[in-house]
Formats: C-alpha cells, structure tokens, sequence
C-alpha cells in the first residue's frame, strides 16, 4: 500500500462512512426495505444500520469483496436482478459516475424502487471539478479494480435525466462536510451531492 493509499484509509475514507451513514440516516424513510446498488465492502450500510436498525439493508456489486460486511449479491452493473417494485428504497453511493450507462441504470434503480432513490454522487461544476473528482476516484478506488469511466455530469445534467425518469427531488444537500480542513477547502467545494427522489408516477 502507497502512502497515499494508507493517508486515504485513516483519514479521508473512514470519515466518509461516518459522515455518509450519518446523513443518510437522516432521510431513509421509517421501516425501510434498502437496497444498496454497488455497495462495495458494505461499510457504509452496516453503519447505517447501526444508527437506523429498523431498515433492512441489502447490497449488490458487480465486485464482491471478500472483507464485505452485509450480505452482497454480484450484479453485471447494468441489470439489477431484483423485480420491479421489489424494495422500499434503492441507495447508489458514488456509484452512477462509475456506470458505462448511467442513464441505463438510473432507470433500472427506478425500476426496482417503491418508494424512492437515495443517491449520493458528484457534480461537474465549478473550477477544476472535472479534474478534481478524477484525482478523488483514482485515489479511493483504482486499487480496488473499480471501474473507472469518469461518467460525471453537472447538476443540470443530473436534474434532466431524474425529470425524464419522473423522479421529484424531495432532498437536496450539497453541504457534506466530508473532509476534515484542510482538505475540505479542495475536495468538498460542493462537488458532492446527497439526494432522496421520490417518485411521481410508477413505471408501466
């Protein structure tokens, strides 16, 4: 492991998970069935849990690791296998900028979802973003085998296509206070994005 690799883990990553469940415990609908889309080693949802032990919470991943700490399906990335309606809730933490088709599996979580989308991700914008979220996802997933197609889009982008999916935002926050100073003055610069979208009309 880098020193790079070993700075991330002690002092970006675990931060991200606390931070993460924590603001995600806070618009997870009560007594929730959750599936979380491309759930990695499952750190974030076990914490969630945690903080939230009324939802029950699955993952998928097209990479199962081996050190996963919630039971975890593989997935293609593409197809979610779960029917339609199947679960309360789809969560995707930082996992649409990892997708060849973003779009495509946008759909297949509205798909799958009851009630609502969870998404945490990025958004192009501003000053050296795209730069910027590139040096992040090399930094915290390279090593892990990851895909890596840098598929960001600006928030105007993000809201086009949840309209053409008939999602409505419910949430909206870009203040996540994911790194400590002073690297927040580089990497948080409200490039990140939580969001609960809830749906307008199902899916025929």
């Amino acid at each position: 492991m880098s020193r790079l690799d070993s700075f991330h883990d002690q002092y970006v990553a675990s931060r991200r998970v606390r931070v993460l469940a924590h603001e995600l415990a806070q618009i997870c609908p009560q007594d929730a069935t959750v599936l979380d889309v491309g759930c990695g080693d499952g750190r974030i949802a076990q914490n969630l849990n945690t903080l939230r032990p009324d939802l029950q919470i699955r993952g998928v991943d097209p990479l199962i690791r081996p050190n996963a700490v919630i039971d975890v399906s593989h997935f293609d990335g593409k197809k979610i296998t779960q029917k339609d309606n199947q679960v309360d809730v789809v969560m995707m933490v930082d996992v649409l900028h990892h997708s060849e088709d973003p779009g495509n599996l946008l759909s297949e979580a509205r798909r799958v979802a009851r009630h609502a989308l969870i998404i945490k991700d990025h958004r192009r914008d501003g000053f050296l973003a795209e730069a910027t979220l590139r040096f992040m996802d090399r930094v915290g997933n390279a090593r892990y085998g990851v895909a890596l197609p840098y598929a960001y889009w600006s928030e105007e982008e993000w809201r086009h296509h949840w309209a053409t999916n008939r999602l409505e935002v419910d949430v909206f926050k870009t203040d996540l206070n994911l790194y400590a100073t002073p690297l927040n003055w580089i990497f948080d610069r409200k490039l990140h994005f939580l969001a609960r979208l809830g749906m307008t009309e199902k899916v025929s």
